[in-house]
């Protein structure tokens, strides 16, 4: 039986939304030229038989020499070329892709159907069009990210865990209610394991244990929250922390600041 506290969509577990919704995705569209194509991080080419590929370099915010292992084919020109930039706590997706990808659009029908209207606002400017353009690359990304977990073409870790089909159902119930009074062993009873089956597959598939997990998301949304304005002690108790205190000395130890001076200089926490 599915938890309350559990994202579904259309019957079945949403193993991405929790964590989209934390997502930051900021878009920078780029002239079709050297010099913008050279700085960007996506782009759409077509070949002399309009055949399309997708390019992003996730792992490439800046631009990097990495960028040019990935440049247009000699039969190829350049439709689309952007900057996009992800922050946030969801980043930890973003960072489990490869650091480039390139997909040939021919046998990618959901891309395709993106990718067509990207070109088409690229090419035709009108009245909304960069916000327009800005909604479609965040499409582009979660799209990739479901097509990274549903082929297994992740490395190891966060998306590895949310494609695993019982170490997700625990994932996403720390990832909906952070300040649950989880163990390991009612995590163990999410995913449906035994408590030393649960705790072995979930460090092999994730790369840390379920509680040093549990740990660091709480207080990557506290981060979050603190540097929305939230007072600290609500914080504490929305992450699951038995008080302030204890919640400040978890804190301080993991970003070097206390929550109050992280909540009035975010700057000064460290990453």
């Amino acid at each position: 039986m599915l938890a309350p506290y559990r994202t579904t969509f259309n019957g079945k577990l949403d193993r991405l939304s929790s964590l989209i919704d934390r997502l930051r995705v900021d878009v920078s569209f780029a002239a079709v030229d050297d010099t913008g194509v050279g700085d960007s991080n996506f782009r759409i080419y077509s070949d002399q038989d309009r055949a399309l590929r997708l390019v992003f370099c996730p792992g490439n915010e800046n631009g990097s020499a990495d960028l040019a292992t990935i440049a247009a084919e000699p039969n190829e020109k350049t439709l689309v070329a952007a900057r996009i930039s992800v922050s946030g706590i969801g980043k930890q997706l973003i960072n489990a892709l490869p650091r480039c990808i390139s997909v040939p659009l021919a046998q990618e029908p959901f891309l395709t159907a993106v990718a067509d209207p990207l070109i088409e606002e690229a090419a035709h400017p009108r009245c909304g069009g960069q916000a327009a353009f800005q909604r479609l690359c965040e499409v582009v990304v979660i799209r990739l990210l479901r097509r990274a977990m549903e082929e297994g073409t992740a490395d190891a870790g966060l998306l590895n865990g949310l494609a695993h089909p019982r170490i997700a159902a625990a994932l996403v119930a720390i990832h909906e209610a952070p300040g649950e009074a989880w163990t390991l062993e009612r995590l163990a009873d999410t995913a449906g394991m035994s408590r030393t089956q649960f705790a072995v597959t979930f460090r092999d598939v994730v790369g840390v244990t379920p509680i040093g997990y549990l740990a660091s998301w709480r207080l990557e949304i506290a981060r979050s929250e603190l540097e929305a304005g939230q007072q600290v002690k609500s914080v504490a108790t929305l992450c699951g922390f038995s008080s302030p205190a204890a919640f400040s000395r978890a804190f301080s130890k993991r970003f070097g600041a206390p929550p109050k001076q992280a909540r009035i200089e975010p700057r000064w926490l460290e990453t």
